[in-house]
């Protein structure tokens, strides 16, 4: 079972990393860090850490070949680190399974604030929508969602889904059959504010509908709504 109040920082920038250490440390988590892409994939793989911190440019591995062999394995949360401007990093980041990215340079208080937003949704209950009503076993036509191990499926099979995705399917499972607007879902999912020109939630529900695949009547279940979010289509009465 994974400790969810430990961390591991992969980046190559020692500095960053000693002070990441520090104020992560003063939040309560324990914190180690790797600098080499090659050694962090084997350290993430080796022990069951809360969280990864991913930086993309690093030696050995890149960290979307971290990321990528990473997810072949476990579901572990990463919020991966960016370069400012770089909108192609964030999107591949978020396409092989990133939870959330910041791009570089940041503040390291907004890097603590989206440890802490992460971690609260990986440790306790899935975030309410309107209308949830709290039951163990949520089911929305052929979806299952079971909150206590966190496990969906479809159709009876198991889906493999990382925490933001969860957290997302959990948010229209509860809404189902009613819009749930990109702000909202930001808000819910990643527990920050939407801002201009963020795309994350956009690549968690693109990731979210290849999972999930179509309905059982071959039509699309999550389904845009122009300029005013997404929504879980129903096939039949709850």
């Amino acid at each position: 079972m994974a400790d969810a109040a430990s961390i591991l920082v992969i980046d190559d920038d020692a500095e960053l990393c000693e002070l990441l250490g520090e104020l992560l440390g003063q939040e309560g988590f324990s914190v180690e860090s790797v600098g080499d892409g090659t050694q962090g994939l084997a350290q993430a793989q080796a022990k069951p850490y809360g969280l990864v911190v991913l930086d993309v440019m690093l030696p050995g591995l890149t960290g979307f070949e971290v990321l990528g062999r990473l997810r072949k394995v476990s579901a572990v949360p990463v919020l991966m680190l960016t370069a400012r401007g770089e909108d192609v990093d964030r999107i591949v980041g978020l396409e092989l399974g990133a939870d959330d990215y910041l791009p570089k340079p940041f503040n390291p208080r907004e890097l603590v604030a989206r440890v802490r937003a992460i971690h609260r949704r990986a440790t306790t209950a899935p975030p309410n929508g309107a209308g949830g009503d709290g039951a163990a076993v949520l089911v929305v036509d052929d979806i299952e969602l079971t909150s206590a191990s966190r496990t969906a499926r479809v159709g009876g099979r198991e889906i493999k889904l990382t925490t933001a995705e969860y957290d997302l399917l959990d948010v229209f499972a509860k809404n189902a059959g009613a819009v749930v607007s990109r702000e909202d879902l930001t808000r819910l999912v990643l527990g920050r504010r939407l801002s201009a020109y963020d795309r994350a939630i956009d690549m968690h529900v693109s990731n979210l509908r290849k999972k999930l695949g179509p309905s059982r009547s071959g039509g699309e279940r999550i389904k845009t709504v122009r300029s005013a979010g997404y929504i879980l289509a129903r096939e039949s009465a709850a």
